[in-house]
């Protein structure tokens, strides 16, 4: 039939009398409707009238064109209600627009709906009893109208504004937070009266279009939509049988598939759903909703083999240490080489996710056997009082504990050891101590560059050497420089005491016998050392326990509550936060908080801040009542700011349960509180990129009156957003070109904290210009944020990498550059080097959970603007990039992974190139032509004298002396130097040549042959991984159920196909390593070591040899020595004057304490 040109005819046909003909040109005009549509629209009343006649046959047909019409027209309300009421003449399946645009605003409509009836489950006990943290804010704010305060906060924000506001008026219109949640009453034109239904019959027509859209995409099997859109109306029923039909439809098709490794549907929207969770869903009630779901299906025992791995993660994030003790029992029992080696995945996974009290309660519900006296001999085996107090819930689990077989004793023993960190930090330190690629050169160039007698410079160099060597106990840059070390003075002394707390990170076994000269000897020892050695001594020996202060709590809190001195107390206090991280211990808390009640303003910054530590994320109502309280009575800034930053960790991803504290603070007159408040906003929310902590965070950057609040408003958008790093150079673009410095340094933060390690180019484009603002405090975040950004990028993944590295070494080397902005250079400089080369800044974990201790690490770090010693702080965030692969028995396997990339694209980047210093060039001399003349007279009248002479003898001595006063002359030495200059550099320039020509060859063996072998225990990066595969052959990792890319780096529990074949394992390098005493210098030496070591010189020098480290020993520490570092570069007659130089730089600063 052809198709109308145009409708007049047939709509001329709808005021007939005869039924027949008006369905006639109703079937005509829904035919050709998308070509007519413009004629029919003023017939609209007309079809109307039709479709009210109940009398009617074909209601439904009129409907369908009404519908529509009123596509065409764009009033999709109207087109949706008559496209339900047309009924099954609504196709679905028809591939069109209108088709796809009805169904879309269906759903926006049904999910609208669901949410509105969606009952939020109760939330935890203390999220429960938040409210009451109003009462603390009573003077802050009245109780009926919390905007009756007028705060400096938000002068023009919405709660200053009259009700009937259009600011604050709801909008069902113009609404930019959800549009598609509109209200129902205004489905319809106000004109058609008549076609109002009951909202009931309205959305069971969506419910039907719905279930009718559901049942096709099972059909079809997208899965993934149905779930979609399941999640976003809350109906966590229909994801469950989904998931179930999903499964069974799998099952049934399986014999006629022939991929036994293909995944099944069931598995693939596990993970969607975990995805989700983890990224989408923002409501924290709901998302644990989620994870209780997937947990009970994976858990329900329908698959043989479930995904241990995604249980743990639902575990770690539900805080439900039974059902992981249940699972550990359950892999334990199986007594299989592969279910042993799944279960310690399985506890690596819980360890890298889990907070110590968490981990502390897992650890008392396994049973003990047989290793409980194999844990009590070891140093960090004492876990368990720290945690007793934690874990009275879970007592009953160790009844049966006394009847576990030997074999499975050894079992979980090692299960612990794993747990309590022990297994993980030595795998750590072997790996960083073993690949550590530490630039000396860069960091002598700083100390040459940097005057150590200004203490910001001196502190300067001290995180740079800190942060380049965390964790890989390499402090030889210290014993190698007392000379240096000695002039610290005051607080530069207690950070660069600290700084050994960031080298040996996690070397908890060793941590007092390095830290022994300089801890604090407690009231009956000797105590003869500067206090800001001891109190930077006790922060170093919590960096070292940081987030594993099991066996270091009583230590530190003995010495903490014995120290009278405020400086001892500072360093104690940062140490019992950091050691007592997350774990609740409320007799700490106690402790810290008397030393506060005490108001000096020295302790009270570290002391606030150590309390927040210890309660990290418990939402304690009563540690942040007491907090707040004292905030308003007390007059030290300091204090307040140290409690403020308590608050916002004690708040750590609690989401909307952080509300009712951030609007308290938030509309506090005192800008330290309203900046805590912005800080609350950043750790509730990090990493949930929470549209309203999003705007609340862009409100407050644009309109506080204080400038410190509006830098940390911008730069906690990068906390917000770290796991979407790409959106943040679009949204810090304007902020950035502020007239504010503050706002621009913020933005420059917020790009490092957000794209840390990404190497993202949006970012470096914005930091670049930002490295020549006139403002100095910009330049060193613009620098800081670019190391942050560039760490562990080479020039083939990003070419800019280079000129960056340039440019740092340039400012630090640049005298006229600002004090500030070489500061910032010298840490990039560290950061950009951590670890040795082996670090990352991660703030999630590589299961894709957040990564409390970086999250930390991070916020505390950002409070150097305040506090320089704070700065170690960011060691928490520098995560090792490794991969080693363990077996069963957690040996360290001798394996080669495959990586299908060149050698090149991921190599550590190359060392700098040390310059020979050259000594001053030789200048020809200038020679006279009457002298020349005379040379030449003189040289005649000697050949004629040869000539006379018979005596042969006499003859050639003559000649031997004019040989050699010829070589003598000043115009030949140049000559002579010359030519030997120019057989070196043709010597050197072949060399280069020699050595030049490898690298090619290499690059056209690299471009010829792409993959490459990699051993274990190497340095593998983020991007890496997913080209990074095992060869099939004995070994085969546990997360792997088929061919493919690693799932993740780190430990990975490799399981052995041949058990009973010979295994190769990789000899541990750090066991052959003598861990010695700090370096001492200047007045940090104590009476008896300075005697020790005045009678190992005198022995040494008698012959006699002392007790001292093997020389035999290799790595840093034990090759220099303790304090004989500078006598063994030296021998004979030059020793005996060292001993009195130490001495003088001992007495004099002790003089100066």
């Amino acid at each position: 039939m052809p198709s109308l040109v145009t409708a007049t005819g047939v709509l001329a046909l709808l005021a007939d009398e005869e039924v027949e003909l008006k369905v006639f040109a109703l079937q005509t005009l829904n035919e050709d409707i998308d070509t007519v549509w413009f004629e029919v629209a003023p017939a609209v009343t007309d079809i109307e009238a039709l479709y009210e006649d109940e009398s009617f046959p074909e209601r439904k047909l009129a409907a369908l064109v009404l519908s529509k019409v009123y596509f065409h027209l764009q009033a999709y309300d109207e087109s949706m209600f008559f496209a339900l009421a047309a009924g099954d003449l609504f196709k679905l399946d028809n591939p069109g627009e209108f088709e796809e645009t009805i169904i879309s605003k269906c759903v926006d409509h049904y999910i609208a709906t669901k949410n509105e009836s969606h009952t939020v489950l109760s939330q935890n006990d203390g999220d429960a009893s938040l409210p009451a943290l109003a009462t603390a804010f009573a003077r802050g704010t009245s109780k009926g109208n919390p905007s009756s305060h007028l705060s400096p906060t938000t002068p023009f924000s919405q709660s200053t504004l009259p009700s009937k506001s259009l600011l604050s008026r709801a909008s069902t219109e113009n609404t930019i937070l959800d549009p598609s949640f509109e209200a129902q009453k205004k489905q319809h034109r106000s004109s058609s009266i008549a076609l109002t239904t009951d909202e009931l019959q309205t959305r069971r027509a969506i419910e039907s279009v719905i279930e009718r859209l559901f049942e096709r995409c099972i059909r079809e099997e997208k899965y993934q939509q149905v779930v979609g859109i399941a999640i976003e109306a809350k109906r966590l029923d229909v994801v469950a049988k989904v998931i179930e039909r999903a499964d069974d439809e799998f099952k049934k098709n399986k014999g006629k598939s022939a991929q036994d490794d293909a995944m099944g549907p069931a598995e693939q929207l596990m993970d969607y759903c975990l995805g989700i969770c983890m990224d989408v869903v923002q409501e924290r009630s709901f998302r644990d909703d989620i994870l209780q779901l997937i947990l009970g299906i994976l858990t329900s025992g329908r698959s043989k083999d479930p995904d241990y791995f995604s249980i743990a993660k639902c575990i770690v994030y539900l805080n439900k240490n039974e059902e992981a003790c249940k699972m550990i029992r359950h892999l334990v029992d199986t007594e299989t080489t592969e279910a042993t080696a799944v279960a310690y995945q399985f506890a690596f996974d819980l360890y890298d996710n889990g907070t110590q009290e968490f981990l502390g309660k897992v650890i008392s519900g396994l049973p003990k056997g047989e290793a409980v006296p194999a844990n009590k001999d070891n140093e960090q085996g004492s876990t368990e009082p720290e945690n007793a107090a934690l874990l009275s819930d879970v007592d009953q689990s160790n009844i049966k504990s006394d009847d576990v077989s030997e074999k499975h004793a050894e079992v979980y023993k090692n299960i612990r050891s794993i747990l309590d960190g022990t297994k993980t930090i030595k795998l750590n330190l072997e790996f960083l101590y073993r690949n550590n690629h530490t630039d000396i050169s860069i960091l002598n160039k700083v100390r040459d560059s940097l005057e150590s007698r200004n203490s910001i410079f001196h502190t300067a160099v001290t995180f740079c050497n800190g942060f380049m060597n965390q964790g890989t106990t390499n402090d030889k840059f210290f014993r190698d420089n007392l000379e240096w070390l000695g002039k610290a003075m005051n607080w530069s002394k207690f950070t660069a005491t600290a700084a050994l707390g960031v080298i040996h990170l996690g070397n908890l076994s060793q941590s007092k016998k390095l830290l022994d000269p300089y801890l604090p000897r407690g009231a009956g020892g000797i105590s003869g050392g500067s206090p800001y050695s001891q109190g930077g001594a006790l922060y170093a020996y919590g960096l070292i326990h940081a987030n594993h202060g099991a066996g270091a709590l009583d230590y530190l809190r003995e010495r903490f509550t014995e120290a009278e001195e405020e400086v001892i107390q500072h360093g104690g206090a940062l140490g019992l936060g950091l050691a007592g991280m997350a774990s609740g211990n409320d007799e700490i808390f106690n402790n810290l908080r008397t030393v506060l009640y005490a108001d000096s303003a020295l302790n009270g910054e570290a002391v606030g801040l150590s309390m927040g530590l210890i309660m990290l994320g418990t939402g304690n109502v009563k540690a942040l009542e007491d907090m707040v309280a004292y905030a308003h009575e007390t007059s030290h800034e300091k204090s307040v700011r140290g409690l403020a930053l308590g608050m916002a960790l004690i708040m750590y991803g609690r989401q909307e349960g952080a509300d009712v504290l951030i609007d308290g603070l938030l509309n506090e007159p005192d800008p330290t509180l309203r900046y805590g408040g912005i800080m609350t906003v950043a750790m509730a929310y990090c990493g949930t990129g929470s549209n309203k902590a999003v705007r609340k965070l862009l409100h407050v950057a644009v309109s506080d009156v204080n400038d410190d609040v509006r830098r940390i408003a911008v730069m906690s958008l990068g906390f917000i957003l770290f796991r979407k790093p790409g959106s943040v150079p679009r949204m810090v673009e304007l902020l950035s070109e502020s007239y504010n410095p503050h706002v621009r340094y913020g933005s420059a933060m917020a790009l490092g904290i957000s794209c840390a390690g990404t190497g993202l180019d949006e970012a470096i484009d914005l930091l670049e210009p930002m490295m020549k603002d006139p403002t100095d405090f910009v330049r060193q975040g613009a620098l800081i944020a670019l190391s942050m950004i560039m760490i562990q990028q080479n020039e083939a993944m990003n070419p800019k990498v280079a000129s960056i590295r340039k440019t740092l070494k340039k400012v630090v080397g640049d005298r006229h550059e600002d004090a500030m902005t070489k500061f910032g250079a010298a840490l990039a400089l560290g950061i950009i080097d951590a670890g040795g080369r082996n670090c990352t800044i991660g703030l999630q974990t590589q299961t894709g959970n957040l990564n409390m201790a970086g999250i930390v690490g991070m916020a505390v770090f950002t409070q150097y603007w305040y506090w320089f010693p704070f700065t170690h702080f960011l060691s928490l965030a520098f995560s090792p990039t490794s991969i080693i692969g363990l077996d069963h028995d957690l040996d360290i396997l001798d394996v080669k992974f495959h990586c299908a990339t060149k050698p090149s694209l991921f190599d550590y980047p190359p060392e700098q190139e040390v310059k020979a210093e050259e000594g001053p060039a030789l200048i020809a001399t200038a020679v006279l032509s009457t002298t020349a003349q005379a040379k030449r007279r003189a040289q005649k009248k000697e050949r004629a004298q040869r000539r006379e002479s018979i005596d042969i003898d006499t003859a050639s001595m003559p000649a031997t002396k004019t040989a050699e006063g010829d070589k003598m002359d000043v115009d030949e030495k140049p000559k002579a130097s010359e030519e030997g200059k120019d057989k070196e550099d043709t010597g050197t320039a072949q060399s280069e040549k020699e050595t030049s020509t490898p690298p090619d060859a290499k690059k056209k063996l690299e471009k010829e042959k792409p993959g490459y072998e990699l051993g274990n225990m190497s340095r593998v990066l983020p991007g890496q991984l997913k080209y990074i595969s095992l060869p099939k052959g004995r070994y085969w990792p546990v997360k792997l159920v088929r061919p493919g890319p690693l799932p993740t780096g780190g430990p990975l529990l490799l399981h052995d196909m041949q058990p009973d074949k010979k295994k190769a394992l990789i000899e541990e390098k750090l066991k052959k390593v003598a861990t010695e005493r700090a370096p001492v210098a200047g007045g940090n030496t104590l009476g008896r070591n300075r005697r020790s070591n005045e009678e190992t010189l005198l022995s040494r020098l008698t012959g006699n040899m002392p007790i001292t480290p093997d020389r035999n020993t290799s790595g840093a520490a034990a090759a220099a020595g303790v304090l004989t570092a500078l006598d063994e570069d030296e021998e004979g007659q030059e020793e005996a004057p060292l001993p009195r130089d130490f001495d003088y730089y001992t007495d004099d600063e002790g003089e100066a304490d």
